[in-house]
């Protein structure tokens, strides 16, 4: 065995090393603008801990200790119980591996003699990364440097570990583009680095910045995450405006790339998704490139927007030529039956179709093979068409006074709403059969006076009282939420997962409808720039109950279903709108016609259009009927002064404008 032996303020330190020195620090980056400290030592660094040392050996009384190094064969060393290091990431140690094979062992291994061999308690990466280049013989024998004793070994163990310091980002930001500069390619100082070449890419993008941003990076006055937005720019003199304007007020990235590029649109917006960027690049728009979200910017919206409209009419076009009436394009990423009923349009259906009795035991068997979900795609293919003819499609005499409302969704698809007909064309509709004609009637048989914003509120609070009783059994919540998820649902959205929100307020402010708390209570959202990760581990700190308490509030809340699961709910919840919502003069009465309270009273009080008490009730003002309706709901007095039944009563407590039952 061969010993050397040198005083050990007299260490190697090569000017320049970005090799495999011992900070057991794994050189696998977890995230892509994470520092990546330097495989060595610096000499500062190596300054400090030999003070260190020399500090704690002075407390020990164990000051002018030698260092001695041997050559050991690496069969005889193994991992020495005092090394601090347990948990290690296999990945980081193949790297290591890479990087001693291709430069070499720098900085050699730290050693205590045990009872069975040499326990290496300082440099345990390197040793599991030398174990891996047994078939090198130039790593076959290895120098250890030796303690003389525990309590030394100890020691080293110890402030090795404590004393490690990565290289700020801003240096191996430097360092890195002056590698490159000096001819070293990504995959060298990925090497040198113990880094992913996907690491050096991006800290060689941050090289490129002016040096005031990398400068204000190195002070902290701006993050490492800020300073790669600033990336995205190409105008120096916009850059270092921005700078000044976010340095030190701890900005969102968010915002300096709003600021660098306010008009700037991603390509995963549903138009750029539309439209193609090629398509885009042919019209003359410029795109640049944010290499650390992994996505395209497109600077060019005036453009993009123009080729979208196009391409949008173009669309409508060709429905208008399968023989549709009319074709409107819409600018909208989703169309809702509010907005249709905004418009006056009137929804007709297309002529369902009939299958054979082969068909129908085809789609049957068909249909139970895709609930267990062991349908083929072949079958998937014939139960598609199976259901095509049961869906039925619109005849050319439908489609002759019906139209097409046609926008791309969110996921950049073109979508459709067809069989629609507008106000003035509904009239020959009827006449054609196409259309029928509206029931909307009063008992008189005169046109109802509920306007259509009126009829929105309406349905506003049916929706508002259905999820008001579904907070009474969070199971069926979750249940349809499963539903949903699950892809049983189909076309239909149980609940509104894809919107903002489920209006269950009405448009019109209005005294006498009432929520549970839960479902108005304004949910504070985390402060802009906020730490995500710690606002989470606040919520989920909570517990269980809390967290079932908001799931349950907010399901409720996106409930939106159609007639038949409704009803279902209803009945599981028994949803009642009278609990929500009290019929009052400024909610309702004084929004709908003289002539329709007239019925109404009648209809209520089994009046004859003839009887006194309805006469009277006819010549009264319209405010007046509404004020004496709004008392006949809510007024004891007004039920006593008119002999009411209980028949009567529970007619009047029960009773809700026609649409909403």
């Amino acid at each position: 065995m061969t010993q050397q032996t040198w005083p050990s303020h007299g260490a190697y330190s090569p000017s320049y090393t970005p090799l495999n020195t011992e900070r057991d620090a794994p050189l696998v980056r977890e995230h892509p603008l994470s520092a990546s400290p330097s495989n060595q030592q610096s000499t500062g660094e190596a300054h400090s801990t030999h003070h260190l040392k020399t500090r704690i050996n002075s407390m020990n009384d164990q000051s002018n200790i030698p260092v001695t190094f041997e050559e050991i064969p690496f069969a005889d060393l193994h991992i020495s119980d005092l090394n601090p290091r347990k948990v290690v990431n296999e990945a980081s140690i193949i790297t290591l591996a890479e990087n001693i094979r291709a430069y070499g062992l720098i900085q050699n291994l730290a050693g205590f003699r045990e009872e069975t061999g040499v326990g290496v308690v300082v440099g345990g990466r390197r040793y599991r990364a030398l174990a891996l280049l047994q078939d090198d013989k130039r790593f076959q024998t290895v120098t250890v440097n030796m303690a003389p004793d525990q309590a030394t070994a100890e020691y080293w163990a110890t402030s090795e570990n404590a004393q490690r310091e990565a290289l700020h980002p801003a240096d191996e930001i430097q360092d890195f583009g002056a590698m490159e500069k000096r001819g070293a390619t990504v995959a060298d100082i990925a090497t040198a680095y113990g880094a992913t070449e996907a690491h050096v890419y991006r800290r060689l993008a941050l090289a490129t910045l002016p040096c005031p941003v990398i400068d204000a990076l190195r002070s902290g006055d701006i993050s490492l995450s800020n300073a790669a937005a600033f990336t995205i720019s190409d105008d120096e003199k916009l850059t270092l405006e921005v700078l000044e304007n976010v340095r030190g007020v701890g900005e969102s990235d968010h915002r300096i790339k709003k600021m660098l590029k306010p008009d700037a649109i991603k390509d995963s917006d549903r138009k750029a998704v539309y439209v193609g960027l090629d398509a885009y690049k042919d019209a003359g728009g410029r795109t640049s490139s944010d290499l650390f979200a992994d996505e395209v910017l497109i600077d060019d919206p005036a453009i993009l927007d123009d080729l979208f409209g196009k391409k949008l009419a173009e669309a409508s076009e060709g429905l208008i030529a399968e023989g549709w009436k009319w074709a409107e394009p819409i600018n909208d990423s989703y169309i809702g039956w509010y907005q249709i009923d905004e418009m006056k349009l009137v929804r007709i259906y297309a002529e369902n179709g009939d299958l054979t009795e082969e068909q129908g035991e085809e789609y049957d068997a068909l249909a139970e093979l895709a609930e267990s979900d062991v349908l083929d795609d072949e079958g998937q293919a014939k139960l598609e068409a199976l259901q095509s003819i049961l869906d039925g499609s619109f005849t050319d005499e439908q489609k002759a006074h019906a139209g097409v409302l046609v926008y791309v969704d969110s996921r950049g698809e073109v979508q459709c709403e067809t069989g629609l007909i507008r106000g003035t064309d509904k009239k020959a509709a009827i006449e054609a059969g196409v259309l029928a004609k509206s029931n909307h009637a009063g008992s008189s048989g005169t046109k109802s006076s509920i306007s259509n914003k009126l009829r929105i509120d309406l349905d506003r609070i049916a929706t508002g009282s259905r999820q008001h009783a579904s907070l009474r059994d969070p199971e069926m919540l979750l249940a349809l939420l499963a539903l949903q998820l699950s892809g049983k649902s189909g076309y239909t959205n149980v609940l509104g997962l894809r919107e903002t929100e489920v209006p269950n307020v009405p448009t019109t402010e209005m005294a006498g409808y009432a929520l549970d708390e839960r479902l108005t209570k304004a949910t504070r959202p985390a402060k802009f720039g906020s730490d995500m990760g710690r606002v989470f581990r606040a919520y989920k700190a909570k517990g269980p109950e809390f967290i079932m308490e908001e799931i349950t509030r907010h399901l409720a809340s996106l409930l939106m279903v159609d007639e038949d699961l409704g009803e279902t709910i209803d009945k599981a919840v028994k949803t009642d709108i009278r609990e929500n919502f009290t019929p009052t003069a400024a909610n309702f009465f004084g929004r709908v016609g003289g002539p329709y309270l007239v019925n109404l009273w009648c209809k209520l009080l089994d009046l004859s259009e003839d009887h006194p008490t309805a006469t009277t009730f006819a010549k009264l003002k319209k405010s007046e009927k509404a004020e004496k309706m709004e008392a006949l709901f809510g007024d004891p007095e007004m039920r006593n002064a008119h002999n009411i039944t209980e028949t009567q009563a529970k007619r009047i407590d029960t009773w809700l404008p026609e649409g909403m039952v």
